[in-house]
Parts: C-alpha cells; sequence; structure tokens
C-alpha cells in the first residue's frame, strides 16, 4: 500500500467514526432518557383505575416516572380546561391522541 491510499483510508475511517458519534449524540441512548425526552415533550392525562391507563404505563415499566402525567381522578379542573374526554390522551404539539400508543409512535411524534 501507498502512502496516499493509507492517508485515504484514515480519512475515510475518521468520517465514519465522526459521523456515528454524532449521530449517536443526537437521539437518546437509553430508554430512561428516551422516557424523559418523551416526557419533556408531552403530556400524559390518565385516570386512577383506567385499564387502558395501566396497559400504557406497563409499556414504560420502570422508566414511566419520568413522563409528564396528570391524573383526571385528582386533578379534575385540569382535566375539563383541556376537554379531556377519554383517557389515556396524549397532548404532543397542541394536538390530543387518544389511547394507548406505542413507545415508537410516541418517539416519532415527540421528535425523540
Amino acid at each position: 500500500m501507498n502512502k496516499k491510499s493509507l492517508i485515504t483510508i484514515i480519512i475515510i475511517l475518521a468520517i465514519i467514526l465522526l459521523s456515528i458519534i454524532v449521530l449517536t449524540r443526537s437521539h437518546p441512548e437509553t430508554e430512561k432518557e428516551l422516557t424523559e425526552c418523551i416526557g419533556e415533550n408531552s403530556i400524559l392525562y390518565i385516570q386512577l383505575g383506567c385499564h387502558a391507563c395501566k396497559a400504557q404505563e406497563d409499556l414504560f415499566g420502570e422508566n414511566y416516572q419520568y413522563l409528564n402525567v396528570v391524573d383526571c381522578f385528582f386533578e379534575k379542573e385540569e382535566c375539563l380546561s383541556k376537554q379531556i374526554q377519554a383517557t389515556p390522551t396524549w397532548i404532543i404539539n397542541g394536538e390530543k391522541i387518544i389511547g394507548v400508543q406505542s413507545i415508537d409512535k410516541l418517539k416519532s411524534l415527540t421528535g425523540c
């Protein structure tokens, strides 16, 4: 291998490595970070005793605590003012999304 070929290979490898670093840092790396990102970019309205709400909680597991959650059983006035008629309801970018949502869909909707 000549000197020019070696330099070209090193430059290509450096570009690939930098691309990987930039791409992986722009998106959450762990499930916790992803849930925190979703929580920062949405509000989840639930209600005590709601089976669908429990299913939504179960999708997040222990990371559920990082979501921005409002329980309409305890926060009736807030839910009435936001016209929440069914739970679970997500508000993302001012849009209501009703029902249990997959984490992938929430990731897409929130840009996380």
